[in-house]
């Protein structure tokens, strides 16, 4: 007994300390990482590939980009056309955001998000542009991740304190389903807010449009 107890705290160990690796490899791209030359779309599929790799769940098999997923990202105004067949660096930009936002959002939600983005700031000579923004976000996700971890932890900690009447042979993987019960509720709550506020742009969106019809009218 005491034998399988030890076994099950270094396992447990393992696992927490594999969670918290994995924070580690969460892909941060600089955007003074992406090169300031147009780029055709292999050579941009091959640069996405190389600083998200470690970020998948399967790093051998996963694809992080495709040029079926760009193309279908132009068709669906999420990305504006490249130009003589070359991507340039606020393409890219473009890209990730979309990579991280097709894990939980629809076509829809990213264009409500990126329209305006690339309406405003794609492709303009002013200082405050598409960059400016990506850096702007990304220094914000990135002060986040201790905080993430932090919480993760209580999380975990939390799980393990759960089920402790039942037996022994039940108890790891009860206790690891009450860990994703608690990591998809959060999740479940943070998308919903998410949508709620894409919601809400979608709706001053509409309302904006009726204004400037408006205005054409007048």
């Amino acid at each position: 007994m005491h034998q399988r107890e030890e076994s099950m705290t270094i396992d447990t160990e393992n696992l927490l300390g594999s969670i918290m690796a994995s924070f580690d490899r969460i892909g941060f791209v600089r955007a003074e990482d992406i090169p300031n030359i147009d780029l055709y779309m292999d050579q941009v599929t091959t640069f996405m590939d190389k600083k998200l790799r470690n970020t998948t769940r399967d790093p051998e098999h996963d694809k992080i980009l495709t040029k079926t997923m760009i193309n279908n990202y132009a068709k669906n105004d999420l990305l504006p056309p490249p130009v003589k067949k070359k991507y340039s660096k606020e393409h890219v930009l473009l890209l990730i955001f979309i990579y991280y936002y097709k894990n939980i959002l629809s076509i829809t939600d990213i264009q409500t998000l990126l329209q305006p983005i690339t309406q405003q700031y794609f492709g303009t000579s002013e200082e405050f542009n598409l960059e400016a923004i990506y850096n702007e976000v990304f220094s914000l996700q990135e002060s986040q991740v201790d905080r993430l971890k932090k919480d993760v932890m209580r999380k975990y900690q939390d799980a393990e304190n759960s089920f402790a009447d039942v037996p022994e042979e039940k108890k790891d993987f009860l206790q690891k389903f009450s860990f994703i019960c608690y990591l998809s509720f959060d999740v479940y709550v943070k998308k919903l807010l998410i949508e709620k506020v894409i919601d809400s742009l979608r709706t001053e969106k509409g309302s904006g449009d009726h204004k400037t019809k408006d205005r054409k009218r007048e």
